[in-house]
């Protein structure tokens, strides 16, 4: 995506999400699948057309090509997973485990940033302050 181009909040996709954080995980994911080049194709063009706004995520969800990419990227990813030898796989688990930490990390730090008290919030009575007559 350009940097001049507008691009989507985690409240434009609650028209397909449960909740803020559902909606807030969907964006994160189209980002990677916009970002990536390794995706590269209609599944990479549905992430920005609907990062950008260009598409709602109902309508891309709706449109066969895209729904037929996804299912042909997830039976490219069953079939490498079923051609693993055993030391791949518990590489690819450990690996896995490792990345799974991180992003609970980092969107605990996000939810954090995202949920945490405002600086600007009086937590206390206000000093010097008139009293009650």
């Amino acid at each position: 995506m350009r940097n001049d181009e507008r691009q989507i909040q985690d409240e434009d996709l609650m028209d397909v999400a449960h909740d803020h954080e559902q909606a807030h995980r969907l964006r994160k994911a189209l980002k990677v699948l916009a970002d990536n080049p390794n995706v590269g194709g209609p599944l990479q063009e549905m992430a920005k057309e609907v990062l950008s706004g260009r598409l709602g995520m109902k309508e891309a969800i709706q449109t066969p090509g895209y729904m037929d990419a996804l299912g042909d990227r997830l039976t490219q990813i069953r079939q490498a997973a079923e051609n693993q030898t055993a030391a791949e796989r518990e590489e690819s688990r450990a690996k896995f485990a490792e990345w799974q930490k991180k992003q609970e990390e980092e969107e605990d730090r996000e939810r954090a940033e995202r949920d945490g008290p405002s600086l600007n919030l009086v937590t206390g009575p206000r000093r010097g302050g008139r009293g009650h007559r």
